[in-house]
C-alpha cells in the first residue's frame, strides 16, 4: 500500500486595509470584506497545504501611499522571523498604492521566500504569469523612481538659480525661518570681523587662534525634529570653507554657477575680492601640502599624538636649502600650536627610535617565540637566520618598502612629552620573515 503524500503547511497571512475610518465601527466593514474573500481563497487552495495564521493584520483608517502602517510593520516583522509563507490580499493596492514601496515590499518577500497574492486579480507569484506580471510592475517601479529623481534634480536646480535656500546646515550668520535665509545680526558681525581680520593677519593659522582664544563658536543651530546642534571650535578647513562661501555675497550656488539670492548678503563685493586676493597669494602652501606626499614618511598612519588623541601628519620646511621633516598633531595644524603640547617631533628621529625598537623587539626571545608558533611553514632555523638579517635587508630596501614592513609590523607609535610607545602588529610578523626569507632565496637562486 502507496503511503499518502504529505503536504507541507503553507502558512497565510491576510492583510487587509482601508483609508478612512468611515464604516470601521459597522458590525461588517470594509476590512472584513477583504477578509472573507482572502479567507475563501486560501480555503479553495487547502489541497496545496495553504491555512490562514491566526493573527489579523489589519490596517484601518491608514493610506496606502506610504509604509508607516502598524499592522503593515508586524506582518513584515513576522515574515522577517519565518513565520509566514503566502502573503494574501484582496487586491494589489490594498498592499501599497505607490510602486516605490511595493517594490520595497518585495525585495522582503524575496529575501525570506515569501510569496503574495491578490484573489481579485489573478495575481499569484506561485506561477510563472505572476512572477512575469512582478517583473513589469518592478520595472515600472524602477521608471517611477527615475522619473522621481530626475524632476527632483530639475526642481533643486530650478529653485537654486530662484536663489532659494535649499536646505542644510545653516551657515554662520544666518538663521532659517519659513525655509529662507535671514540675517541673524549677532552672527553676521563676527562673520564681518572674520572676514576683517582675516584681511589684517593675511593667515588662517592665526586667525584660528585668535577666535578660539576670544570664545567664540562656530553656528550653532536646532534641526527641523527639535535637536539641538552646538557649535564648535574654529578649525582652518571650517574657516577657508567660511570665506569661500557665496552665501555671504546674497548669492545661491548650484554645481558651481552662482546665481542672485533670495536673502541679504552680509559681505560686500570688495572685501570679498580682496580676501580671493590674500587667498591666492597663500597658494604656494598648498602646493607645499601637495609636496608633501613625494616626500618619504614611513611612519605615515601610524603616529598619533597620545596627548589630543589626533594623527600626525608628515610636513616638512626647507632652511637654507636643507630639508626637515616633522610629523605633526592635526590639532596643533587645525586649532593652533599652543593648544597641544606635543605639537610635533622630528621625523628622522622618531623614525630611527621606532626602526631601532622594532630591531631590538625582534631581538627579543619571547617574539622570537612567537614568531615560530606563527610561522609553522617556516623551519626556526630558518626563521631565526631571517630575523638576524633584518638589519642587513633593511638598509637595501627603498623607502616605499621600508614604509610597507613597517606597517606590517607595527600597529601604532604614540607620541607623548616624555616619548614615544611602540605597538607591534603580532599578525604581520609572519608576513615580514616571509618576505625577508623570499628575497634571500631569490638572491641565492640568482
Amino acid at each position: 500500500m502507496i503511503p499518502p503524500k504529505t503536504i507541507r503547511k503553507i502558512r497565510c497571512a491576510i492583510y487587509t486595509r482601508k483609508s478612512s475610518e468611515e464604516g470601521l465601527d459597522m458590525e461588517f466593514n470594509s476590512l472584513d470584506a477583504q477578509r472573507e474573500s482572502c479567507e475563501a481563497y486560501i480555503a479553495s487552495q487547502k489541497a496545496e497545504g495553504w491555512v490562514p495564521v491566526p493573527d489579523h493584520y489589519d490596517d484601518g483608517g491608514f493610506s496606502g501611499g506610504n509604509l508607516e502602517r502598524p499592522a503593515l510593520k508586524r506582518l513584515l516583522a513576522d515574515i522577517e522571523a519565518g513565520l509566514i509563507d503566502v502573503v494574501v490580499v484582496y487586491k494589489i493596492d490594498r498592499l501599497s498604492r505607490s510602486l516605490m514601496d511595493f517594490s520595497k515590499l518585495v525585495e522582503v518577500f524575496d529575501r525570506n521566500d515569501v510569496t503574495f497574492v491578490s484573489v481579485t486579480q489573478s495575481f499569484n507569484t506561485t506561477t510563472s504569469m505572476g512572477r512575469l506580471t512582478l517583473n513589469i510592475l518592478l520595472s515600472f517601479a524602477q521608471f517611477e523612481r527615475e522619473v522621481i529623481g530626475e524632476r527632483i534634480r530639475d526642481k533643486f536646480a530650478a529653485s537654486r538659480r530662484k536663489g532659494m535656500w535649499m536646505g542644510g546646515i545653516p551657515p554662520l550668520g544666518y538663521d532659517v525661518v519659513a525655509r529662507k535665509l535671514v540675517v541673524n545680526e549677532a552672527e553676521a558681525e563676527l562673520v564681518r570681523h572674520i572676514f576683517s581680520r582675516f584681511l589684517k593677519v593675511g593667515s588662517a593659522t592665526l586667525l584660528v587662534k585668535e577666535l578660539n582664544e576670544a570664545g567664540h563658536r562656530t553656528k550653532s543651530w536646532v534641526t527641523q525634529d527639535g535637536k539641538d546642534r552646538l557649535g564648535a571650535t574654529f578649525s582652518k578647513n571650517f574657516l577657508y570653507k567660511m570665506l569661500g562661501n557665496r552665501v555671504y555675497l546674497g548669492e545661491a550656488v548650484h554645481k558651481g554657477e552662482a546665481h542672485a539670492g533670495e536673502h541679504q548678503a552680509i559681505i560686500d563685493r570688495t572685501t570679498w575680492d580682496r580676501v580671493e586676493a590674500i587667498k591666492a597669494d597663500n597658494a604656494p602652501r598648498k602646493r607645499a601640502n601637495m609636496a608633501r606626499a613625494t616626500t618619504p614618511a614611513p611612519l605615515k598612519g601610524l603616529v598619533i599624538c597620545a596627548h589630543c588623541g589626533r594623527a600626525m601628519t608628515p610636513s616638512h620646511t626647507r632652511k637654507k636649502g636643507r630639508l626637515y621633516r616633522y610629523y605633526t598633531c592635526m590639532k596643533a595644524i587645525t586649532v593652533g600650536h599652543d593648544t597641544c603640547p606635543v605639537r610635533s617631533v622630528a621625523a628622522g628621529e622618531i623614525e630611527a627610535a621606532v626602526i631601532g625598537q622594532v630591531r631590538a623587539l625582534l631581538r627579543a626571545p619571547e617574539i622570537r617565540a612567537r614568531a615560530e608558533r606563527m610561522a609553522h611553514d617556516i623551519h626556526p632555523t630558518d626563521l631565526h637566520a631571517a630575523l638576524d638579517r633584518f638589519e642587513t635587508v633593511w638598509d637595501q630596501l627603498f623607502p616605499a618598502e621600508q614604509a610597507r614592513l613597517l606597517h606590517l609590523m607595527v600597529e601604532q607609535v604614540r607620541v607623548s612629552t616624555d616619548g614615544a610607545d611602540l605597538r607591534l602588529r603580532a599578525e604581520g610578523l609572519s608576513s615580514v620573515i616571509a618576505d625577508i626569507t623570499a628575497r634571500q632565496d631569490g638572491r641565492s637562486a640568482a
